[in-house]
């Protein structure tokens, strides 16, 4: 099985797969197929087949998500036992998923495994890629899918952070290869950060945004390449302060845990960091924390160091905070704010109490 994207040890099969099955596009020149031809790429909202190569635990996280959405999955990976392994994962996730609502149509006997990459994408609507976190074997499993999967089709990556750019080198069609970062487990988490590279089309990125959105996902459309893309960069501020805070004897990591937890996470859940100080200032928002607490950026609070506050950057901050407010005042944003944390925390509540009920029972 290609293990989760973060995987360093595994390798992507290296047979090529089976001519291109026969499109509408094909003959075309690639300098020329920029742009699908009128008809060729299925509408986002009428994707019927996803296929997924790779069934690790990010892979497989995808397959349980798309299956939850009604979609029918074609997955293939190399190893042995990755039918059965990945069925397990279905199965296991299927619970949380049937809690959270099904879509018409959804069930686990939707998924079908390929024997081979060519069989697997050879129908596919859409393709979602999962290989492991490796640059050669991101590069050469991708040539393999644009080789075997329709001209038309557009292929995501699961990458947690290289660029586009630099897998897509290989490819005959790279202007349909886009990255499609998920949070883990993709079929809980609802994040997914898309961006193109440097020889990407921009119908890809909008088509997949649009797709990603149709599946129930919240989406990003990034505006340019950026290592680690926007999530991941900043819970590495945080999680970087935190081995910092522990190799400093400062902080245990109970104590740094707690403080996320029962501290700004919570917050952070609905708000965002942010939205978060645009309240802090109060009335004034963002405009008058920044123009209050602003020397603070230069106080010891973290290892990171600031950028400089120029008016430049406040007056985007503050511009693009009011865009997020849509008008939004300070009573009814502290009102969304108090209901959504004690929603939060009474989930949280509701959970503690039966885990804590589950553990008496197994006598722990």
């Amino acid at each position: 099985m290609l293990p989760e994207n973060t995987g360093p040890d595994a390798t992507a099969p290296s047979a090529p797969g089976p001519a291109r099955p026969q499109d509408p596009a094909d003959g075309i020149p690639s300098s020329e197929r920029g742009v699908p031809r009128p008809g060729a790429a299925v509408d986002p909202d009428a994707v019927r087949t996803v296929a997924c190569v790779g069934a690790g635990v990010i892979g497989g996280g995808w397959v349980a998500h798309f299956l939850a959405r009604g979609y029918r999955v074609v997955a293939w990976d190399p190893a042995p036992d990755a039918e059965s392994r990945l069925r397990q994962l279905v199965a296991a996730a299927w619970p949380a998923l049937t809690g959270l609502g099904l879509a018409d149509g959804a069930s686990t006997e939707n998924l079908s495994v390929a024997a081979t990459l060519a069989e697997a994408v050879a129908e596919a609507d859409f393709v979602q890629e999962s290989a492991p976190e490796r640059l050669d074997v991101k590069i050469g499993l991708l040539a393999e899918i644009d080789a075997a999967a329709p001209g038309h089709v557009v292929i995501g990556s699961s990458t947690s952070g290289y660029s586009m750019s630099e897998m897509q080198v290989k490819a005959e069609l790279p202007e349909r290869l886009v990255v499609g970062h998920p949070f883990n487990p993709p079929y809980l988490v609802p994040l997914v950060e898309v961006v193109g590279g440097e020889a990407t089309a921009a119908w890809a990125v909008e088509w997949a945004a649009d797709f990603y959105r149709a599946a129930g996902k919240s989406v990003i459309a990034m505006d340019r390449e950026l290592p680690g893309f926007i999530g991941n960069r900043i819970q590495e501020a945080a999680w970087r302060e935190a081995l910092h805070m522990v190799d400093k004897g400062e902080a245990t990591v109970e104590q740094i845990d707690l403080a996320m937890t029962a501290g700004p996470g919570l917050r952070w859940a609905f708000f965002g960091p942010c939205l978060t100080f645009h309240m802090a200032g109060g009335e004034g928002g963002m405009a008058h924390m920044l123009d209050h607490f602003g020397p603070s950026l230069k106080s010891p609070w973290t290892r990171l160091e600031s950028p400089e506050l120029t008016g430049e950057l406040r007056d985007a901050m503050v511009r693009e905070t009011d865009e997020v407010v849509a008008g939004r005042s300070t009573a009814e944003l502290i009102a969304q704010r108090d209901r959504r944390l004690i929603a939060v925390m009474r989930a949280l509540a509701e959970v503690d109490a039966e885990e804590a009920g589950e553990a008496a029972k197994a006598g722990r």
